[in-house]
């Protein structure tokens, strides 16, 4: 028998609290060992409910249902689940792998054009991590994916989905290789954690992304073109490619310092070396001061 536990949307409700309301919710549902968890939603959702499925009587299967871009292209595969902090996004979470996850582009249907276009940052990001032959079908189709062009989108979706697959299960506990998926990420969950989660996480990837690959130009020798192409794909799909205005750079450096990739105090960020290629080797990061090497591409002109 099936019951519907609900918690408000966003990115400020993923919380411990929230968690902890929704646990007080199962305990009175009576769920047991036999329990599963589907998470109906988005990424936020996914993040809490596997939280949620991977302590509950020590873990019980759950299952992913993604209802947003961003989350069927990224978000629903991977087994990371957690909570944000006030410090901090995802500081406290476990991995737990979900027993099947079931994506239907049709339901991208009921989304905003907002929360829609949000969706295509992961999947550039993605692409210029992962795969330039994927970037080059983005840049050629932005027209019908902006229309929602159901086989189009089916395609990068599942596209994406393989990609990273391929990384999680080489590396699913993230202990070296899995970071080429962080592209971006450490910028933009620095973003997040400095505007209280009043930027969305899609919009964040963006910035993140296009910042980041103007400093892999310096750090990784990333072609100045490539870095061109990323920015100008992003804005093709309507997307940010700088902080909001007034919001001070400096706080967004000392948020990167609070990012899970730090080791010893130093900021780490995975940055590409062409589009569609990350350094090899087992741990494909670089460090960097995230005041000398952050800030001037965090600076709104």
């Amino acid at each position: 028998m099936a019951k519907l536990v609900t918690f408000p949307p966003g990115e400020r409700y993923k919380t411990r609290e929230t968690k902890a309301r929704l646990e007080d919710r199962l305990l009175r549902l009576g769920a047991g060992r036999d329990t599963v968890v589907v998470a109906l939603g988005g990424g936020v959702t996914g993040d809490l409910a596997g939280f949620l499925a991977a302590t509950w009587h020590r873990g019980v299967p759950f299952v992913v249902v993604p209802t947003s871009l961003l989350s069927m292209v990224d978000a629903a595969l991977g087994g990371k689940t957690g909570v944000d902090l006030p410090d901090g996004k995802n500081l406290v979470g476990a991995f737990h792998q979900p027993v099947s996850l079931w994506a239907d582009v049709r339901v991208l249907r009921t989304l905003t054009e907002h929360a829609y276009r949000a969706g295509f940052a992961e999947a550039v990001k993605t692409a210029a991590a992962l795969d330039a032959t994927l970037f080059r079908r983005l840049e050629a189709d932005v027209a019908r994916l902006l229309r929602r062009d159901e086989r189009s989108v089916g395609r990068i979706v599942a596209r994406c989905l393989a990609l990273k697959g391929r990384v999680v299960a080489s590396d699913e506990r993230d202990a070296g290789r899995r970071a080429v998926l962080n592209f971006g990420h450490t910028v933009a969950h620095a973003i997040e954690a400095a505007t209280d989660y009043r930027v969305a996480h899609g919009e964040a990837v963006a910035i993140g992304v296009v910042a980041e690959a103007r400093l892999a130009e310096r750090l990784t020798g990333l072609p100045h073109a490539h870095a061109d192409r990323i920015e100008a794909l992003m804005r093709a799909f309507g997307l940010p490619v700088r902080p909001p205005r007034g919001l001070d750079p400096k706080r967004i450096a000392r948020a990167a310092r609070r990012d899970k990739k730090t080791r010893a105090g130093v900021v780490r960020c995975a940055l590409p070396e062409t589009i569609g290629r990350m350094p090899m080797g087992s741990d494909p990061t670089i460090p960097v001061d995230a005041t000398r090497d952050l800030l001037p591409f965090l600076v709104r002109n």
